[in-house]
């Protein structure tokens, strides 16, 4: 394959590891190479251990037996980048960044006249419902519009149904009124089975779309960015990349969250935003970024 560098000095028996470094590389350039998926920028440890879970699940006994599979056989790919991106979320995650961005950036957002919000990795649609929700109760929910992107398409498939299991209500319902909801949440779904539907309204005003984050540009002009726990996953040059991304994609003062565990402080491009709440991960673009 183009550009391979087997690792070590050429010489002598690899070790066990080693010789999986390589196949690793090798997995990871014939995906690339077969399907447009580039997970060369991923921390190596998280990717490392999603592609082993995944040739458990495949039952084949090393990572080099999932090559084959993945030239030869196409409908693979999706069960391939479901385990590689490992959809998780919540609604109302976090709650104390919900209402901080009821507090801080909701009424700022409530200046412009048209509002474009882009959450990127919306996994299975939890944050992408209480978007919409907070959005609808603070008056700004008929001017805006959210898109929700992912690399999964299977996960986009299940966000853009707004099913979720009735066994999660207790969280949900703790983490919305610690978020500052302003009414019962049993107002946004309808409950059947096992199973709590979100109101078709709030979907209206959200459009699924595929985008990958490694290998894709600006989305959309959006007035607040929202990428989640995502970032961990990235080596700091990926990382770089995709907060350049972000800072093109937002309008001048636009806002972009990020997760508990990311920060701003070691991208080159930290100085393009300006805190709005530190704990929170909310910034705001203060400055475009310069290549």
């Amino acid at each position: 394959m183009n550009g391979f560098q087997p690792r070590g000095d050429g010489g002598g028996e690899l070790s066990a590891l080693d010789l999986e470094e390589q196949v690793l590389d090798v997995f990871v350039q014939a995906l690339r190479i077969r399907h447009g998926y580039d997970f060369s920028g991923y921390a190596r440890a998280s990717l490392k251990r999603r592609v082993r879970q995944l040739a458990s699940d495949l039952e084949v006994a090393r990572i080099g037996d999932l090559i084959p599979r993945l030239l030869y056989e196409p409908a693979l790919c999706d069960t391939i980048i479901e385990h590689l991106s490992v959809p998780v979320s919540d609604l109302f995650r976090d709650p104390w960044v919900f209402a901080s961005l009821r507090e801080k950036v909701m009424p700022v957002l409530a200046s412009w006249p048209r509002i474009n919000v882009w959450q990127a990795g919306c996994a299975y649609g939890e944050e992408v419902f209480s978007l919409a929700i907070m959005l609808f109760e603070c008056g700004l929910a008929r001017r805006s519009q959210i898109y929700a992107t992912d690399i999964n398409d299977h996960a986009l498939e299940k966000a853009a149904e707004g099913i979720f299991g009735v066994e999660r209500l207790a969280d949900f319902e703790s983490n919305y009124r610690a978020a500052g909801g302003t009414a019962a949440l049993s107002d946004y779904y309808h409950a059947r089975y096992a199973l709590l539907r979100m109101r078709r309204e709030l979907g209206e005003r959200v459009t699924f779309a595929h985008h990958n984050l490694v290998t894709d540009g600006v989305f959309a002009e959006a007035h607040m960015i929202l990428c989640r726990n995502v970032l961990i996953y990235f080596s700091q040059p990926l990382k770089d990349r995709v907060v350049k991304l972000f800072a093109d994609s937002l309008v001048h003062g636009g806002f972009l969250v990020l997760g508990d565990k990311e920060t701003l402080q070691f991208s080159r491009y930290a100085d393009c935003f300006s805190p709005v709440d530190e704990q929170a991960r909310i910034y705001r673009l203060r400055r475009r970024a310069h290549a």
